[in-house]
């Protein structure tokens, strides 16, 4: 009976040990996606501020050779 609650206190110990790294694990990359996500929002603020007021298509523009 002892020696089956010691091995239950070990893999209780290593399912501990576990999910903190699972636990840590996810943290990291969540604070990741958040740098990334915000990396995405400067990038589209940058696109509309260099974007020109007005829509062009490629018709209006002539090419090179005329």
């Amino acid at each position: 009976m002892e020696s089956r609650l010691n091995e239950l206190e070990v893999k209780l110990a290593f399912a501990e040990d576990l999910l903190d790294a699972v636990n840590a694990t996810v943290y990291r990359q969540q604070q990741q996606i958040d740098r990334l996500l915000q990396e995405v929002r400067d990038l589209r603020e940058q696109l509309a501020a260099t974007a020109p007021a007005e829509a062009r298509s490629l018709t209006d523009e002539i090419p090179p050779h005329y």
